[in-house]
């Protein structure tokens, strides 16, 4: 009989540990949302100048760029946990300081050390997520634990508006207690998931020769005359993998899949979290001549489109493949780049907006997956600070190459650059190989 397939509920087979990292993920935005408005205000009360008060934002960017190799390395020697909740500690502790800040110099430094902690947890926690559940799970867990972001990011600037009402100073204070909170959540419910390889689907224990191989030869003892030979001595089988070795970044870097989910996490940090974060509000006022709450509607409409799409996503990425799902991404963020070039009409933005919502669902999953599947199982605490940097890469350039392209020739030419940036993950994954790996046909049937 043939397999039999089986539509299984979002979350019912998934680990406890990633309702536990969704809803880590979920504190981390939601106490970021709050603190990030109040930042560069915090920062002006010093009487710094506007390039000042952005060196701040930069600041924590610019750390979580050069230390994520440092994070990864980290991971590799002591594991995940230990890492995710020093992180989690560090971030907590530098932004309380950081709201007793007594001058621009102290806010700064408290900034950048939140940073260092910001790139630990982010590492950690995906290496943590891709290491505890199967290899057919890891496009809906990565689809759970992203939707902890996006709620927390969405519901943050919401309620950061009534806390910097407050205090200026209130929003650090009330972060540091988000993270502490999530610190203790960490310490009690998580633990390092145990060595362990991903299974091979089709095993192949005794494969038939291949049909030019050569004969077995007779030995020489039974052909009268012929001279006695020394055996030739057989080669040993390679040794198994080490679960607990992890993967060097090198072995990642000579997959192509893998270089696939690096080009398609750079478009997303340049284009969706770098250029469109930066153009679209400018597009909206000067470009389509709009008040700038439709901008604001049109991030909401693509966060709406995308929390729909989040988990069926994932499903599609453990079921039809990592493939499929990064080409469906890449389509609909070129194609909303493309769009957004093409006019300034409001249906047309706001249409534009809900495909990069549908981009974001798909672009989420499965190159993290991608990620996964590559690892194997083992630990790869490098391997997934690289495919982190690459977005931290596009998110400090994107903004600052947008803003060049809509100096020299306006926003059509901007988001156009977008659209070729995103293009080459699109390109890498169309000739990727496919890494999910499937169970044999009649498995669990």
């Amino acid at each position: 009989m043939g397999r039999v397939a089986r539509r299984t509920p979002l979350f019912s087979d998934l680990p406890a540990e990633v309702a536990v990292l969704a809803a880590i993920a979920f504190c981390v935005a939601l106490g970021f949302g709050i603190v990030a408005p109040a930042i560069p205000i915090f920062a002006r009360e010093f009487g710094v100048s506007a390039l000042a008060a952005g060196a701040v934002v930069s600041a924590f960017a610019f750390v979580r760029l050069i230390a994520a190799p440092g994070a990864g390395s980290l991971v590799n020697r002591i594991g995940e946990r230990r890492v995710l909740a020093t992180g989690l500690g560090i971030v907590a502790v530098s932004s309380f300081a950081a709201g007793f800040a007594q001058t621009y110099q102290q806010l700064l430094i408290m900034r950048a050390l939140g940073g260092f902690g910001s790139t630990m947890f982010t590492v950690s926690a995906m290496a943590l997520l891709l290491r505890t559940v199967a290899a057919d799970q890891r496009g809906r867990a990565q689809g759970a634990y992203q939707a902890g972001f996006l709620f927390g990011g969405v519901a943050g600037p919401a309620v950061g508006g009534i806390v910097i009402g407050i205090s200026i100073r209130a929003p650090f204070l009330v972060y540091s207690v988000t993270l502490a909170a999530a610190t203790a959540v960490c310490l009690i419910w998580l633990k390092d998931p145990p060595p362990k390889l991903d299974p091979d689907p089709d095993p192949d224990p005794d494969p038939d020769p291949e049909p030019d191989q050569d004969p077995e030869p007779v030995p020489d003892t039974l052909i009268p005359g012929a001279p006695r030979a020394t055996a030739a001595p057989i080669a040993a089988p390679p040794p198994p993998e080490d679960p607990a070795a992890p993967l060097p970044l090198g072995v990642a870097l000579r997959n192509r899949a893998y270089w696939a989910a690096l080009a398609t996490n750079l478009g997303n940090g340049f284009s969706i979290f770098g250029l469109r974060s930066a153009l679209v509000p400018l597009f909206v006022v000067e470009g389509m001549r709009q008040g700038a709450t439709l901008a604001g509607i049109g991030f909401l409409v693509a966060a709406a489109v995308q929390a729909l799409l989040l988990l069926p996503a994932g499903r599609m990425a453990d079921n039809r493949g990592r493939r499929p799902a990064l080409i469906i991404g890449g389509l609909a963020s070129v194609a909303g780049m493309l769009m957004l070039a093409a006019g300034v009409e409001v249906w047309l933005f706001i249409a534009a907006m809900a495909v990069f919502g549908i981009s974001g669902a798909f672009l989420g999953p499965a190159p993290a997956a991608v990620v996964g599947d590559v690892t194997h199982g083992r630990p790869g605490g490098t391997v997934v600070a690289a495919f982190q940097m690459v977005s931290d890469f596009g998110a400090i350039i994107g903004p600052l190459a947008a803003g060049l392209v809509l100096d020299a020739a306006g926003f059509g030419p901007a988001f156009l650059v977008g659209a070729v940036i995103v293009g080459l993950g699109l390109v890498a994954a169309l000739f990727m190989p496919e890494t999910l790996r499937r169970a044999p046909a009649g498995a669990g049937a």
